[in-house]
């Protein structure tokens, strides 16, 4: 079961696909969402969830401050489940309702304007590396200059090709099976200070799938 961890709509209960998608723990939610709120990275952010799953990441910025949502999933029952979800935060919480986007990643990357102050990037197993960071190339000229992304792979994943897509390593953490990549849009100085980004981590737990 995923719930909503914090904010305006905490508690409230979230479908999740019953196949397709790899939910991230509450354990990982929990550290990664409290090294975001420290890094004061969600209220009032414009946020972008890619491969959104349940919608689950996405929602939770919703909750706790961000202006606006954008979840984009390309599985039709998957993209259903997260209008519900959707639909189901905005009347609880009281806050915007997220925008649902049946599509691939890369066509919607494509149409999208942004700009973008948060990224969350969680692809399935199954996405090669070259598409992925595709992906990642396709997203850089659309985040704002002190955005952040976020990256979710397994932990025995190859890591995502930041520098080629245009992206700086802010830091990487592993929650036993999973690892989270922190990057940003390379400039000559760093939107996060490092040692203050994602300190909070959960004893090793494995993620979901």
């Amino acid at each position: 079961m995923t719930r909503i961890i914090a904010g305006s709509a905490r508690g409230i209960r979230l479908e999740v696909p019953s196949a397709g998608t790899r939910p991230t723990s509450d354990r990982v939610r929990e550290s990664l969402f409290g090294a975001l709120e420290s890094a004061d990275a969600i209220v009032g952010a414009r946020v972008l969830d890619l491969y959104a799953g349940s919608g689950a990441l996405g929602l939770e910025t919703l909750s706790r401050g961000a202006v606006s949502a954008d979840l984009v999933e390309r599985a039709r029952p998957a993209a259903a489940i997260i209008r519900r979800n959707a639909a189901t935060v905005a009347k609880a919480g009281g806050v915007a309702t997220a925008r649902v986007h049946e599509s691939a990643v890369r066509t919607f990357l494509q149409r999208t304007a942004g700009p973008y102050d948060l990224v969350f990037s969680d692809p399935p197993y199954d996405l090669d590396d070259d598409a992925m960071n595709g992906d990642l190339a396709a997203l850089a000229p659309l985040l704002s200059a002190d955005a952040l992304v976020i990256v979710e792979r397994a932990r025995r994943s190859t890591p995502p090709d930041l520098e080629a897509a245009g992206l700086e390593l802010l830091r990487d953490r592993s929650y036993g099976d999973t690892t989270l990549w922190w990057a940003a849009p390379q400039t000559t100085e760093t939107p996060v200070e490092a040692s203050g980004v994602g300190e909070t981590q959960p004893d090793a737990e494995s993620q979901s799938r």
